[in-house]
């Protein structure tokens, strides 16, 4: 975790994803992995985490910055799927 000029805590982090999907009538594995970041409280939920904690994101897509146009998914929500109260892990 770093913290931005501000101090808000910024993480960045990967999520993968795989599941089976229907395409045009036809059943399709999907898998892929996803560059992320999470600011302020979302940042500090995900610095908690472990690798393999399954859970539910929201969120929004954006350049990654000015001069790079590569996609990340800036979530704002995050929900774990075991142990978890209104969305926070406990």
């Amino acid at each position: 975790m770093r913290y931005t000029p501000a101090g808000i805590p910024v993480i960045e982090f990967r999520l993968a994803h795989a599941s089976e999907q229907i395409e045009a009538g036809q059943s399709r594995q999907v898998e892929c992995e996803m560059p992320c970041m999470a600011l302020g409280q979302m940042a500090q939920l995900m610095a908690d985490s472990k690798p393999g904690d399954g859970l539910t994101t929201k969120g929004f897509l954006a350049a990654r910055s000015r001069n790079s146009r590569t996609l990340v998914l800036h979530v704002t929500q995050i929900e774990f799927l075991e142990g978890n109260e209104n969305g926070f892990q406990t």
